[in-house]
């Protein structure tokens, strides 16, 4: 099986054939990370619940979760207006990030000046 012809007719892709997926916390809103899905990731994670990505790194798919036991189980997908991102809502168990933060977006917040009106 692959993915349904028309959700795939909507993606627009970037020349590796892949869509970046924003994964928040379904519950909180919480902003988890941001992976890569090409359309066989999101035909895995529309049909299985658990969430299915590209890694660019290592040239293979992965299930979060499937080495680490972080597990992502997904409540929701969307596609944006213009169709060249996913948004994920999911149930994270543990860690989102690699590094074991909670959130790919703990580790380095940057100043933002502030403007006065």
């Amino acid at each position: 099986m692959s993915l349904d012809p028309k959700v795939a007719s909507r993606l627009k892709r970037t020349s590796d054939g892949l869509v970046p997926a924003v994964v928040q916390q379904y519950d909180t809103g919480e902003v988890l990370m941001l992976a890569w899905m090409d359309d066989e990731a999101l035909h895995r994670t529309l049909t299985t619940g658990r969430a299915t990505y590209w890694s660019r790194s290592r040239s293979s798919y992965w299930v979060k979760g499937d080495t680490s036991g972080h597990v992502q189980h997904v409540k929701s997908v969307a596609l944006d207006c213009d169709g060249d991102t996913i948004l994920l809502k999911v149930d994270q168990v543990g860690a989102a990030c690699h590094t074991g933060d909670r959130t790919c977006f703990d580790a380095d917040q940057l100043t933002v000046a502030s403007l006065s009106s």
